[in-house]
């Protein structure tokens, strides 16, 4: 179920990313990784695509950083474990940071998902039963596996036990970020993985 956000002007929250230097080529290509792996769960999970993406720009008034599905498709391919056909884009950080604000505003959209998917996975734990024994969480694992191993360079060689891992790290990540400052916390985390 969608809800409609009352958001601030996309320029205060950018505000909130602060960036204390620029990063290395090695560094962005950690955190295009790190959005599109994000991005990866949330469509996995809430079913969005390119069409709930572009609004979500639109809603934030970026649309001067993803505009179409194009410009959307070319920054997710910048991601360096993706199968590429060649002609790779270079992410800047004002596309990332762009991208840490969508990623965020679809969190919250779909925050209640995300909380029930996650309280699904702390009440297997607690019956040491397997995650995706639950419908939501096996449907969210199957489709994030057969995602990431159909997008990524080396998809088919990472085991199922290891996709599964990240799967629910990031179901997990994406509780945080569908909070009131999940894009700050995103942000954050995404500096933190440059030291």
């Amino acid at each position: 179920m969608r809800s409609t956000l009352k958001t601030l002007p996309s320029t205060n929250l950018l505000e909130d990313l602060p960036l204390g230097s620029t990063p290395d080529s090695i560094q962005l290509d950690n955190i295009k990784t790190q959005l599109d792996l994000v991005l990866l769960g949330l469509e996995a999970l809430a079913g969005i695509g390119s069409e709930e993406m572009l609004q979500a720009a639109t809603d934030l008034k970026l649309e001067s950083m993803v505009s179409d599905r194009v410009g959307l498709w070319r920054l997710r391919q910048s991601n360096p474990m993706r199968k590429s056909s060649g002609g790779r884009k270079k992410l800047d950080v004002e596309e990332a940071r762009s991208l840490v604000l969508i990623i965020c505003y679809l969190a919250k959209q779909h925050q209640e998902l995300i909380r029930r998917a996650v309280t699904l996975l702390e009440q297997m734990a607690e019956q040491n039963s397997p995650p995706h024994r639950a419908a939501l969480l096996g449907d969210y694992l199957d489709k994030f596996s057969n995602t990431y191993q159909d997008r990524m360079e080396e998809g088919e060689n990472v085991s199922p036990n290891l996709l599964n891992q990240l799967a629910l790290k990031l179901l997990i990540d994406l509780l945080f970020y569908s909070s009131p400052n999940g894009h700050r916390r995103l942000w954050l985390a995404l500096l933190g993985k440059l030291s």
